[in-house]
């Protein structure tokens, strides 16, 4: 990747909705070259997507936690039931398997603390292989989805 690769990487995490034409000006390309740098980088993975950023409390989402996942036992194939019932868990924002005291550390989203008591209790607790959690509630949001640091100009 070159320098106008993560110029282009740098505005559209940004403005995801920039047209082409705007791209190429900001970029001082043609739009012909800057859509061939466009379909390069999306068939090499490197642009997975777009999407809208959304406001979770207008969504009656206004509760964040972080939970700390230990399962009973670390086998491959109980990482891989927990894993796909993850994927399945719609609350479940992101999920991380880590090194240190726990197996995996939990993001999910639900409407308040009595959403997330129902949640814990009927869909953490009996995802595969769940032994033990901690949670963290959120009491503020300091920065998020920040766009990856790539120096692109």
């Amino acid at each position: 990747m070159d320098s106008s690769d993560l110029k282009i990487l740098d505005i559209l995490q940004a403005d995801g909705r920039i047209t082409t034409s705007d791209l190429a000006e900001r970029l001082r390309l043609s739009p012909t070259a800057t859509g061939e740098r466009l379909r390069r980088l999306t068939r090499d993975g490197v642009i997975t997507g777009y999407g809208a950023r959304l406001d979770p409390a207008r969504l009656g989402l206004g509760l964040l936690v972080f939970v700390e996942v230990s399962l009973d036992k670390t086998t491959s194939d109980v990482f891989a039931q927990f894993a796909r019932a993850v994927r399945l868990t719609p609350e479940i924002l992101e999920c991380h398997m880590v090194a240190g005291g726990f197996d995996y550390l939990v993001k999910a989203r639900v409407a308040d603390m009595a959403a997330y008591r129902g949640f814990l209790g009927d869909v953490l607790v009996a995802l595969p292989g769940v032994k033990e959690t901690r949670t963290y509630a959120v009491m503020e949001e300091v920065k998020r989805d920040g766009p990856l640091p790539v120096r692109g100009g």
